[in-house]
């Protein structure tokens, strides 16, 4: 089992940053793939990054490419997510997920772990 924990949501102004945070907790941090993906009202959720278990491999949206940064830090268990020039179509609940395979996260395919989500939303 792999317990998750999101934090670092919030409101920003278009143009703003964040830094969302998922500490991980059960297994072996080092034995996972890691990646975020996001919800917005009314929409299914979607792929946002993913990072392999070394940290050497990252994976982004199209939609994010250039303005998120993923990265983990094994000692902290912990892997981030730098969100720079937001805008008001990034605003949806944001979700971390862990699986063995960087290519199941980014198919979203049988992924079973789950953080409980943090809100980001940009206003204009």
């Amino acid at each position: 089992q792999v317990q998750l924990v999101e934090s670092g949501g919030g409101l920003v102004q278009a143009g703003g940053s964040l830094n969302l945070s998922c500490t991980a907790s059960g297994r072996t941090f080092q034995s996972f793939a890691m990646g975020w993906f996001r919800q917005a009202p009314g929409k299914d959720r979607e792929f946002v990054s993913a990072i392999s278990r070394s940290g050497g491999t990252t994976y982004y949206a199209d939609s994010v490419k250039g303005r998120f940064t993923i990265y983990r830090d094994s000692a902290k268990n912990t892997v981030y997510l730098q969100m720079n020039s937001l805008k008001p179509e990034d605003t949806a609940v944001y979700y971390c997920t862990a699986d063995l395979s960087t290519i199941s996260i980014r198919t979203m395919t049988n992924l079973d772990y789950w953080g409980q989500g943090t809100q980001v939303t940009v206003s204009s």
